[in-house]
């Protein structure tokens, strides 16, 4: 079996948002246990993706009104389409993850703490997109 599974579309502010993601889902495939290959040539399936958004909201915080803690939401849309009869054999929109992740006064702290958050939500995403996919096929 041959997949073609390209970086995402990436909607959000994150630069390299969509092909993390997809990366991320790449990975999860082969670790559990997707036996095929990836690229675009002879696939017989086509997953596309899109990170529709990802945004950071506040939820605590810390004394003199700085935020301590925040949330992390990565929002995706994927669909799998068999190439052969052009059938769409899953789609669905508006998939999201959260994590928590803590900020300060410092800005590197605060971004490190995002990114480690950002990279532990498209792990999650990549888990619950590979649990469905490997259903369906």
């Amino acid at each position: 079996m041959r997949m073609d599974l390209p970086p995402f579309a990436n909607r959000s502010s994150t630069p390299d948002a969509g092909a993390v993601v997809a990366a991320r889902f790449r990975e999860e495939l082969r670790r559990s246990g997707f036996r095929g290959s990836f690229g675009n040539v002879g696939a017989n399936y086509l997953v596309e993706g899109k990170v529709h958004e990802i945004r950071s909201e506040i939820f605590s915080h810390g004394t003199g009104r700085f935020s301590l803690e925040n949330r992390l939401t990565l929002v995706v849309d994927i669909r799998v389409v068999e190439v052969v009869r052009g059938g769409v054999l899953w789609k669905e929109s508006g998939l999201s993850e959260t994590a928590s992740f803590f900020s300060g006064t410092d800005a590197q702290y605060t971004e490190a703490n995002r990114r480690a958050a950002f990279e532990e939500v498209a792990r999650r995403m990549a888990v619950r997109l590979s649990q469905t996919l490997r259903v369906l096929l």
